[in-house]
C-alpha cells in the first residue's frame, strides 16, 4: 500500500513539473513572438519615416531655395506631359520666379539611378543650357526640379506669335549659334557625353536679349523606360524625331542633330514642323516640304519673305546666298542618313562662315 502511495505521489510530482515546464516554454515562445513582432513594427515605422522624409538638394545658383518657399509658391501651369507638369512659380522668400517641373512618381526611374542622374544634371553649367538649380523629394515620392524662369518664353511661341524680331537675320543667327553651342557642350564638353533626347523649339527658352537656353536635356535619364518611350512618341508627333530613332535608349548625337535641323527650318521659314491641315499639294512634314520646294523650284517657300525686308531696314545686309547656305546646312542636319549629318562643331563652323 505504501509503495502504491509513493508511486502515485511521484506521478503527481512529474505531472506538475511537466505542466510548469509547458507553461514556461509557452511564455518564452510568446515573448519571442512579441519581440519579433516589435522588430517588424519598428522596421515598418522606420521605412514609413524614410518615405515621409522631405529632402531639398540645391546646386550652383540655387542656394537660396527653401522647402517652405517651394511648397507655398503660387504656381501657374505652363506645360503638361504624361510624365509631369511644368509650373511658373513665384518664390516669395527669395522674391524670384522659377520654373518647377513636377515628375509623376510612377514615371520616374529607380531611386538609385534617379539620384545619380540628378547629381550629374545638377553639375552641368553652360551659358546656353538651362541649369538645374535644385531638386525636391516629397513625402509621397513626388519629385520637383527647379530651374530659372526666362521671361520671353520658348522659341516655338516666339516664332509663331507674330513677333517681327523673329524674322531679323541677326536674331535668327544668334539663336541658331546659341543652341548649337549648348548642344555641342552636351555632346563633347562633359566627362560623360550627354544626349538631349527631346530637342524641340518649345524646349529652347529665350531671355530679353534673345539669347537661347536649351532646356529638358537629359530628362529621359530620370524616367523609367515606358515614360522615356512616350517622350520619343511625343517627339515624333511634333515633327522632331529622326527617322532611325525607335527607342529612347537608341538616341544619339545624330538624332539630336536631326531635331536641331528641324529647328533651323522653323527659324528660316516661320512654319511649324507638322502642318495638321496641309493643302492637297503640300507635304505636312517640314523637311519633306522643303525638299519638295527645292525640287519644284519654289525658292520663295524656303524662307520667310520678311527676312530680306528686315535686313534692308536694319542695314544688316543678308543676301539670298547666305540664306540658301543656311538652308543647306539645315537640310544637311535633317539628312535621312545619320552618317551624312554634320557634327555640332561642324555646324558651328558653318554658321560662323555664313555670318551675319
Amino acid at each position: 500500500m505504501t509503495q502504491l502511495l509513493n508511486l502515485a505521489l511521484g506521478l503527481v510530482l512529474v505531472a506538475v513539473l511537466v505542466i510548469f515546464l509547458l507553461i514556461f516554454l509557452n511564455r518564452r515562445g510568446k515573448g519571442k513572438d512579441n519581440d519579433e513582432y516589435n522588430d517588424i513594427e519598428r522596421k515598418q515605422e522606420r521605412e514609413k519615416a524614410e518615405e515621409e522624409k522631405e529632402e531639398l538638394v540645391s546646386f550652383q545658383g540655387g542656394q537660396d531655395l527653401t522647402i517652405v518657399d517651394i511648397l507655398e509658391a503660387p504656381g501657374e501651369v505652363i506645360g503638361k506631359a504624361n510624365h509631369g507638369t511644368l509650373y511658373k512659380a513665384y518664390l516669395q522668400g527669395s522674391n524670384t520666379v522659377r520654373l518647377l517641373r513636377f515628375l509623376r512618381p510612377v514615371c520616374t526611374a529607380g531611386l538609385e539611378d534617379f539620384v545619380s542622374e540628378i547629381e550629374f544634371l545638377g553639375s552641368i553649367r553652360h551659358p546656353n543650357l538651362v541649369p538645374l538649380l535644385g531638386f525636391y523629394s516629397g513625402p509621397r515620392a513626388e519629385k520637383l526640379l527647379i530651374h530659372p524662369f526666362y521671361r520671353r518664353g520658348n522659341l516655338a511661341q516666339f516664332i509663331r506669335d507674330g513677333n517681327g524680331d523673329s524674322h531679323r537675320w541677326g536674331v535668327i543667327n544668334k539663336i541658331s549659334i546659341g543652341i548649337a553651342k549648348g548642344l555641342d557642350h552636351l555632346h563633347t564638353g562633359l566627362q560623360k557625353p550627354t544626349i538631349h533626347g527631346n530637342l524641340q523649339s518649345k524646349n529652347v527658352l529665350l531671355d530679353r536679349y534673345y539669347e537661347p537656353y536649351v532646356s529638358d536635356f537629359g530628362l529621359h535619364l530620370l524616367l523609367n523606360s515606358p515614360s522615356a518611350q512616350e517622350v520619343v512618341e511625343a517627339s515624333a508627333a511634333n515633327g522632331y524625331k529622326a527617322p532611325e530613332l525607335i527607342k529612347m535608349k537608341d538616341a544619339t548625337e545624330e538624332t539630336d542633330i536631326y531635331s536641331y535641323g528641324v529647328i533651323l527650318l522653323e527659324l528660316l521659314s516661320g512654319k511649324e514642323p507638322i502642318n495638321e491641315k496641309p493643302n492637297p499639294d503640300e507635304d505636312f512634314y517640314l523637311p519633306n516640304f522643303m525638299r519638295n520646294a527645292v525640287l519644284g523650284h519654289r525658292i520663295a517657300d524656303l524662307f520667310h519673305p520678311e527676312i530680306l525686308l528686315y535686313s534692308s531696314i536694319d542695314g544688316n545686309h543678308v543676301t539670298e546666298e547666305k540664306i540658301l547656305k543656311f538652308f543647306q546646312l539645315a537640310m544637311a542636319c535633317c539628312s535621312p542618313s545619320p552618317a551624312l549629318r554634320p557634327s555640332m562643331k561642324q555646324v558651328l563652323r558653318k554658321l560662323n562662315e555664313i555670318g551675319t
